[in-house]
């Protein structure tokens, strides 16, 4: 009976032993892990104090949220002649503007300017990116709060686009779909489309109107049609706000000599014809190239609506304060009067005091005799009409900048400003 007793003394020492020895190093580890855990709550506390002692850290970023009375717009090509000068009269406006750009045609130059004028929180930011990609677009679009898209972005040159078509078709009519597509998956109801009068073709009778048959006959008034096409399509089953202008020949620049137009130098040859009088006149290029002198108009020389580019975002911002759910307009943006190349280098020969040598060549593939606006409509539901109607004076302006830009948004130059 002593032996049991003994035994079961033995066992029951046996077994506090390692027990006991096992409780020990735990609550060792157990102290440890407290001991780490609260350093890192220390070392958190201080990072969240040096962070918030950042100016950065408590201005939450306000292109990511929505504000109460204020527009949020991603202006597409915003780094381009006419998309700066939109960008410009929004932020004027008070908007907030969210500019997208490659920058292959538009310039940072211009970007950089708004930047400086619009430099405070929250009134404008400058994405490069490519609309081609849809994951970018879409992460761009996820991480902004837009409330309308102005999509500018586009090739846009006639010549250009009969010599190399697929390009036209992908960057007008791909990358619009896509545009789109972002618009319709985060919820964006408000679309302002940067159209053309190319989409008309040559038509029979003039003045053209809003009903007037669209039959282009270049690639570039093509592709635009074809995004048309797929905006009103999808408008028919959607509530998205969209308007459609489309606008006539672009010129002059902003009055107060911050902004012009400065197209890259190896796209002269398929540029607007006011950059042509320009570096004509500045010893840039030896002459102008007139193409061609045997069309039916008074003479012989193409006739085109002059539209001035700060009427034209004028129109721009009528159209976006005008639109509404479900509604869609189609505009005509033009002067309603028509002008022959003739006249233009002519009156261009008079605001730059240079003689212009003209070569006058055969036509040019895609070009149309004779084309101007009736903007009755725009007049009529956007009580919008063009103002600066004064070809020479818009040629002024813009020359006054080109002057003191010769290099574009480069080096100025020397030249007076006059």
């Amino acid at each position: 009976m002593l032996n049991i007793n003994r035994l079961r003394t033995q066992t029951r020492s046996s077994r506090s032993i390692p027990m006991g020895g096992l409780d020990y190093p735990d609550q060792k580890k157990k102290n440890n892990y407290v001991g780490e855990l609260l350093l890192v709550v220390i070392l958190t506390a201080i990072c969240l104090l040096l962070l918030k002692q950042s100016p950065k850290f408590n201005t939450p970023n306000q292109f990511s949220r929505r504000e109460p009375g204020v527009t949020h717009v991603l202006v597409t090509g915003g780094a381009g002649y006419i998309g700066s000068h939109a960008a410009l009269r929004l932020l004027k406006n008070s908007y907030r503007v969210t500019i997208v750009d490659n920058l292959s045609r538009g310039n940072l130059g211009a970007v950089k300017v708004l930047q400086e004028l619009f430099a405070g929180p929250g009134r404008l930011q400058f994405i490069n990116a490519d609309l081609g990609d849809s994951k970018v677009v879409n992460r761009i679009f996820s991480e902004n709060a837009f409330d309308a898209v102005m999509h500018f972005a586009a090739v846009a040159y006639v010549g250009e686009s009969t010599l190399d078509p697929l390009k036209y078709y992908h960057n007008i009519t791909s990358n619009t779909m896509v545009v789109l597509e972002a618009m319709e998956a985060h919820g964006v109801k408000t679309l302002i489309y940067s159209s053309t009068c190319a989409t008309y073709g040559e038509p029979e009778k003039m003045p053209i109107t809003e009903l007037t048959p669209q039959v282009p006959i270049n690639p570039y008034g093509k592709a635009k049609k074809m995004a048309e096409d797929i905006i009103l399509d999808f408008h028919k089953d959607s509530d998205m706000a969209v308007m459609i202008l489309r606008y006539f020949n672009v010129i002059g620049s902003d009055p107060e000599g911050r902004l012009g137009e400065a197209p890259r130098p190896e796209l002269r040859e398929h540029g607007r014809i006011s950059g042509a009088c320009f570096d004509a006149a500045r010893g840039i290029i030896p002459g102008l190239k007139v193409r061609g002198i045997d069309y039916k108009t008074r003479d012989g020389t193409c006739i085109r609506d002059y539209i001035d580019v700060n009427d034209l975002v004028d129109a721009h911002v009528k159209a976006l304060e005008k639109a509404a759910p479900s509604k869609l307009g189609i505009y005509n943006v033009g002067t309603g009067k028509g002008r022959s190349v003739r006249e233009f280098v002519e009156a261009c020969k008079k605001v730059t005091g240079a003689n212009i040598k003209v070569e006058y060549l055969e036509r040019r593939q895609g070009d149309y005799a004779e084309v101007y606006s009736d903007p009755t409509k725009i007049r009529e539901e956007l009580n919008w009409t063009a103002k600066h109607i004064d070809l020479q004076q818009s040629l002024q302006i813009a020359w006054r900048w080109q002057k003191s830009h010769i290099n574009g948004y480069g080096v100025q130059s020397l030249f007076s400003s006059s």
